[in-house]
């Protein structure tokens, strides 16, 4: 069941993703008013944001362990599909990259950084940003958007049942919208521990889906690939994995001078295409992991 469980799941969310409805940061920054008061000097504990997202783990983990132990185990699913509901997605960015690539097309790159801005790192948001430059600063973070909030949640979700899940995308919430913002590059340090495998294995799925002799060219090999984090790690292999230099902006205009216009939605569209089809490889992985009885 746990193929089904996360298939209508993940289903589900595209739709909603598609309209812009139900997105989770909303969920996560209402739980995490409880904490907004601190006493001075402790701005950067973490130990009551640790204690906010092992609450909702714990509680769903142990809820559908005890619905099984009793035999209700068929309840739990609905209860699984609904959290996962909740903890995948990413609402609005179809909107902002469609608003964005037509910005690129017109040739209006103010227009084009306006619609991203706040999508942006903070130290990038007040930038004087080359189309370059912001081109792979938007790349990197729809990126890394997508990784945090389907492929970390289904790789936990399959490894550790819903509670890891809730676990680990809570983490990253933490990390992005943890009222103080002292304590956040800890949150940081825990997100990166628990996408250190999941990333990695995304990034050998991005050479199986994509450009396999590009992605072995690209990619760091040695200690080299063990040190990077997540948006580096998905950059590199998602530069090797495209073909027409989707990610080399420089290089694209180089060879391409005359179709330049066009490499801003052409570009987010092949990522969003090796990003789809890299889930498509994960499925298909995770059904046979179903029919060899190891799930």
């Amino acid at each position: 069941m746990v193929l089904i469980v996360f298939l209508l799941a993940y289903l589900i969310r595209r739709q909603l993703d598609a309209t812009n409805r139900l997105s989770g940061d909303k969920l996560w920054r209402h739980w995490f008013r409880r904490a907004n008061t601190v006493k001075a000097g402790h701005e950067s504990g973490n130990g009551v944001g640790l204690t906010l997202i092992l609450l909702p783990a714990l509680g769903a983990g142990l809820g559908i362990f005890a619905l099984g132990a009793i035999g209700w185990q068929i309840a739990g699913y609905p209860l699984e599909i609904l959290v996962l509901v909740l903890l995948m997605g990413a609402p609005g960015w179809n909107t902002v990259l469609r608003a964005y690539s037509m910005s690129w097309r017109r040739g209006d790159m103010q227009a084009a950084w306006r619609n991203v801005e706040d999508r942006l790192p903070a130290d990038e948001r007040g930038a004087a940003l080359s189309p370059d430059a912001l081109h792979l600063s938007v790349a990197r973070v729809f990126m890394v958007t997508v990784f945090q909030r389907f492929f970390l949640v289904a790789f936990w979700y399959v490894v550790g049942g819903i509670g890891l899940a809730v676990l680990a995308r809570g983490m990253v919430a933490l990390a992005e919208q943890w009222p103080r913002a002292a304590a956040r590059p800890r949150f940081q340090r825990y997100a990166e521990i628990l996408a250190w495998i999941p990333v990695r294995l995304l990034s050998v799925t991005f050479g199986i889906a994509g450009d396999l002799a590009g992605w072995l060219r690209e990619s760091p090999d040695g200690a080299g690939r063990l040190r990077k984090n997540v948006a580096d790690t998905l950059m590199i292999s998602a530069n090797g994995s495209l073909t027409r230099y989707a990610l080399d902006p420089n290089r694209f205009s180089q060879m391409h001078p005359e179709e330049w216009a066009d490499f801003g939605g052409r570009s987010l569209s092949a990522i969003r295409d090796l990003l789809n089809r890299s889930m498509l490889v994960w499925i298909c992985a995770l059904a046979l992991l179903v029919i060899f009885g190891i799930v």
